[in-house]
């Protein structure tokens, strides 16, 4: 089945696509899978490990939502899939390691969504906190009880990349970093306006007649412009109307809705009690779990703190807190 696999790449995959038989390889060499390519067995590894499940209960934008339809890191994580997996096929780049990328490039993300991870760049002053550099780093190392996942360098890569800031070396990793913006501006505004936070009409005007009134329409739009744009050549982007109007967008909701002082009064909730768990394991580092506790011997403790917390779920981060600071109930 691997065999035939390999034929179709070879056949159809376009001459700039990554095929899985030129992968770099692994940080440790492993017996081949008969049945599987080396993307398609990475794509498995992160969908089975206890990062990827705890994705479920992080946030995307809003805190701990209630509501049973808000996104969530997980379900960001299946939509940046979905995306990027649409571009991958439409410019017949390597959908399986497209999708592995996409399905770990969030695994290191804090609780609270991008609030916990400034806090943490904050906390850490000696080497900060990126969540795409801890996905790296969760990958390589962490999960599997310390053992890493053992991906393949393409991979690793687009994951660590996948920030706009980032340049992947991989086609497939620039289909998952542009698919990530895609995905979040989209289905951000969508929550947005379910929350009461915004309307269709407060979009703006110019950005809702390039790229149309509804996520459906507007994702549509810039799948396509990245297909017109970048069909036959080494690159993954949209023409330049198309991503002006995703831009106008993207920083409409920074103005809008990431700023609102709702999300800022969530954001000092959510400081005040990853700052007192930061110092409080600071201080009593015994009380650590045995695993962040044996990382001490050779990591730095601030780098252990940031290892433990951002691995915590919002509902755990609470829980933790909880246990540690408020009053237990007595009963008589």
């Amino acid at each position: 089945m691997k065999d035939k696999t390999l034929l179709i790449e070879e056949k159809f995959l376009s001459p700039f696509a990554t095929k899985s038989k030129d992968t770099i390889g692994r940080l440790y060499p492993i017996e081949p899978c008969p049945m599987r390519t080396d993307f398609q067995r990475d794509r498995d590894r992160i969908i089975h490990c206890k990062s990827f499940r705890r994705l479920k209960n992080k946030t995307q934008v809003f805190f701990s939502p209630e509501g049973d339809h808000y996104r969530t890191r997980l379900t960001h994580t299946f939509a940046v899939s979905q995306v990027a997996r649409s571009i991958a096929r439409a410019l017949s780049l390597n959908e399986d390691l497209t999708e592995a990328i996409a399905l770990g490039h969030d695994l290191g993300h804090t609780p609270f969504g991008h609030a916990g991870e400034r806090i943490l760049n904050r906390l850490n002053e000696k080497r900060g906190f990126e969540h795409n550099v801890q996905s790296g780093r969760v990958v390589d190392f962490l999960e599997n009880d310390g053992k890493g996942l053992n991906l393949t360098r393409e991979v690793v890569d687009g994951i660590i990349n996948h920030k706009m800031k980032c340049t992947p070396k991989t086609l497939e990793g620039m289909a998952v970093n542009i698919a990530d913006r895609i995905a979040y501006v989209n289905h951000d505004i969508d929550d947005a306006i379910v929350g009461g936070f915004i309307t269709l009409d407060d979009l703006p005007k110019n950005a809702r007649k390039i790229l149309g009134d509804t996520s459906s329409q507007r994702i549509n739009t810039m799948i396509y412009s990245i297909y017109k744009t970048s069909e036959g050549k080494p690159i993954v982007q949209m023409d330049q109307e198309v991503l002006g109007a995703t831009n106008e967008l993207r920083d409409f909701l920074f103005e809008r809705v990431y700023s609102d002082k709702t999300f800022k009064e969530e954001e000092a909730r959510a400081d005040r009690m990853l700052s007192a768990l930061y110092q409080y394991f600071k201080k009593n580092p015994e009380k650590l779990p045995e695993f962040n506790r044996n990382q001490l011997e050779n990591t730095d403790i601030d780098d252990v703190l940031c290892d433990y917390i951002s691995s915590m779920s919002d509902t755990y981060a609470v829980k933790t807190f909880s246990a540690i600071f408020i009053p237990k109930k007595w009963e008589l």
